[in-house]
């Protein structure tokens, strides 16, 4: 610890190892990829907001004299936690700007600046020159600044242009709208600009760009694909592995050649799973001229998923997927967890009450969330944001494509992550044009297979899957006898469709692969309050599907008029949970959901995290026996 540089600059304010607390988010927001010389820059900047976009023309990169307010990064302005909270307004453009002083013993390194994300097209200016651009607003990036620093205060200007209402970039649940949680039904408030840490980090002249880790349980080793800034002759990579208590158990140096795999292999392994989450530890090391001249500590887990036939493995193992749908918003922070607890804290609430994983529900969520993940044995897949995007439009399907494709090879290395999603509900792009629609499904499922060959492609989540290596519904019956009956005829060689849901002509026949229903309940339960009548909180349950608001023509799910109880809600999800479960050729759910988020109240927990059931109860009913773990 002793060469991290924890130093902190903000406008006059001096935050050093000793006072941590006094920045929001001090902690390394790359676990799995951690070098020692870093600077976290969270904390108050100034900033302005862009309304009309005109802050390029004005010169506001060079000049930023208007820039008169403050906001706590990594929160983003929506949110409580920024000090701003602007809610009733769209922000196109928001521009922040921050001095750093650069380190002494950072001399003769190269300086780069981190992004956990921002939301959407980011630009970045050190000393009034453009360091670089990066479009997506859920995948980390960075830019090298050493070209443009100087000695003493260095300015850093960042501007994010953020157009909801394009139809050209992904939203996820973001309303394009203002402020009204009557007419929002599934969507909740944005997120925009910087929503996670911003921080600096210093590298040799060469370095470790990246280190992709695949684990081979079959032959007890991980096989590492190791890229280099320069290959250079007389440059060693050298890979230390050590147990989880950091003891070493084997190295292996091997010269600096792209596309070479390097192998480990590992004594008496010990696999991951969620039972043991067993993770070993790396040290990837650059030497010359016997000193080391680029270190970076890693970590992985040995496990392995696969498919053979209707059934998933894990560890060559049958396994059977107890997921909760978790979109990942705070009533503080939205998309931004307030702190490192919570992120921790909503796995273990998860796992309090019986779920074995969790979809992560139309969010990239950040780093240390599948750190936590990997800690805790918590099984997660991996999912696109891309609500919000009209797919008949080729720059749209390029920008998912892009991201996408960033995001599995950020993520690879985690072993939490059994599977990957890249669409939610396609159902209108599908409408619009079934064949354009194909084919940027297809294009999507192939690239994410090309990238990595470890993990099976749930293509869809429900709807129109096109081509899956996991099939799943979306069913939000209440009554279980019609839960029931739409499963009937379920079998591995049925030719079972979505016309239910999908429409005549566009669900795609199920071909025996591992099914799940992958979102199902979502029962209302207000514990504030339980009028049925009150238009701004919603749930599914025995009720009428009515039009709200005609302008914005949102439909919404009204409550039952008979007034329920805690129990008739918890025996409705027992009911519907066991009619899964039961299923002989079913291998998982995803109940709705883990926490209320804002007026959407089906969550196990209350929007603060409160629990609103039993939770002996609803452990008792998601970790029920499964049908098919009893067949051979």
């Amino acid at each position: 610890m002793k060469n991290i540089v924890f130093l902190m600059i903000f406008f006059g304010f001096a935050f050093s190892a000793k006072n941590l607390t006094a920045i929001p988010r001090p902690e390394h927001p790359r676990p799995q990829f951690m070098r020692d010389n870093w600077i976290n820059l969270n904390g108050p900047w100034n900033f302005t907001f862009d309304f009309d976009q005109s802050g390029l023309e004005k010169g506001w990169h060079k000049n930023p004299v208007d820039f008169n307010q403050t906001i706590i990064v990594p929160f983003c302005p929506e949110s409580k936690l920024s000090g701003v909270e602007l809610t009733d307004k769209l922000i196109p453009g928001i521009w922040y700007h921050r001095e750093v002083t650069i380190p002494d013993d950072w001399t003769n390194k190269r300086i780069f600046l981190h992004f956990g994300a921002v939301d959407y097209d980011c630009r970045a200016w050190i000393n009034g020159e453009l360091a670089g651009r990066h479009y997506g607003g859920g995948v980390s990036f960075e830019f090298e600044i050493t070209p443009y620093l100087k000695k003493g205060a260095n300015s850093i200007i960042v501007c994010a242009f953020d157009d909801v209402k394009s139809g050209m970039q992904p939203l996820g649940k973001q309303t394009p709208y203002l402020y009204d949680p009557n007419v929002w039904s599934t969507h909740y408030m944005r997120t925009t600009g910087i929503w996670q840490t911003v921080w600096l980090e210093a590298r040799s002249n060469n370095y470790i760009q990246s280190v992709k880790i695949k684990p081979d349980v079959d032959n007890s080793r991980f096989i590492l694909e190791p890229v280099f800034d320069k290959t250079e002759k007389g440059v060693i990579f050298q890979t230390t592995l050590l147990n989880e208590d950091n003891v070493v158990i084997s190295a292996v140096s091997s010269e600096l050649i792209h596309g070479i795999p390097v192998i480990v292999d590992v004594q008496n392994a010990k696999l991951w799973s969620p039972d043991n989450p067993y993770l070993y530890n790396f040290k990837f090391e650059l030497i010359e001229n016997n000193e080391v001249i680029d270190q970076v500590k890693s970590y992985a887990g040995l496990r392995k998923i696969h498919i053979e036939g209707n059934r998933l493995f894990l560890n060559n193992k049958p396994l059977y997927l107890r997921f909760v749908l978790d979109q990942g918003f705070y009533p503080d922070g939205l998309w931004t967890a307030p702190d490192d607890k919570e992120l921790k804290a909503d796995i273990e609430r998860s796992m309090a009450v019986g779920f074995n994983g969790a979809r992560l529900h139309q969010k990239i969520f950040e780093e240390r969330f599948h750190y936590w993940a990997d800690k805790l044995g918590y099984l997660t897949m991996g999912e696109f944001y891309d609500f919000g995007m009209q797919w008949e439009n080729a720059q749209c399907i390029f920008n998912h494509e892009r991201e996408w494709r960033e995001i599995v090879l950020r993520d690879y290395n985690h072993p939490s992550i059994i599977a990957w999603t890249p669409f939610n509900e396609t159902i209108a792009g599908a409408k619009k044009d079934m064949e354009i629609h194909r084919r940027a499904i297809v294009n999507i499922v192939d690239l994410t297979h090309a990238l990595d060959q470890t993990r099976p492609v749930h293509s869809v989540s429900g709807f129109v899957q096109v081509c899956t290596d996991i099939y799943s519904d979306h069913n939000y019956h209440q009554d279980a006898e019609l839960l029931k009956k739409n499963y009937a005829k379920l079998t591995p060689d049925s030719n079972w469709n979505q016309d239910y849901t999908a429409g005549a002509g566009l669900a795609v026949d199920y071909e025996g692969q591992p099914f799940w229903v992958a979102e199902y309940s979502g029962t209302f339960w207000d514990v504030e309050e339980t009028i049925p009548e009150d238009p701004e909180k919603w749930g599914y349950g025995k009720g009428i599907r009515t039009e709200i608001d005609n302008k914005l023509k949102a439909n919404r799910w009204v409550k039952t008029p008979i007034k329920p109880t805690v129990e008739t809600i918890e025996d409705a999800i027992e009911q519907q949970t066991q009619v899964i479960l039961s299923h002989p050729y079913i291998s998982g759910f995803c109940f709705c959901q883990l926490t209320d988020v804002e007026g959407e109240v089906n969550g196990v927990y209350t929007y603060d995290r409160k629990l609103k059931f039993d939770g002996n109860r609803m452990k008792e009913i998601f970790m029920a026996p499964a049908a098919i773990m009893k067949s051979n």
